[in-house]
């Protein structure tokens, strides 16, 4: 299982670091000219989870946090199709 792993701040939300992070994990996809497993469990989490969250609930979870000074990160993971994630404040 690969873990993807965000951290929004107030300048960049976590929508938009999905979306980052998904076109650089496709674009080093096609650059290896190869399959490489553990980029294409990257890519298909990072699929599933733009396809599926609700952001402005995620956002809600968390802004309060990131307004306090606190880190906050996503660990984004897939299993058997389904998207799921962990939210972690320091």
């Amino acid at each position: 299982m690969v873990y993807v792993e965000l951290r929004p701040n107030l300048s960049n939300c976590i929508e938009t670091l999905s979306k980052k992070e998904y076109e650089q994990t496709l674009n080093l996809l096609l650059k290896e000219g190869s399959v490489d497993e553990k980029l294409a469990e990257r890519l298909e989490a990072l699929r599933l989870f733009l396809e599926s969250a609700d952001f402005g609930h995620l956002r809600s979870q968390y802004e309060g946090y990131l307004t306090e000074g606190r880190q906050v990160t996503f660990l984004i993971y897939s299993e058997e199709e389904k998207v799921s994630y962990k939210l972690v404040v320091e």
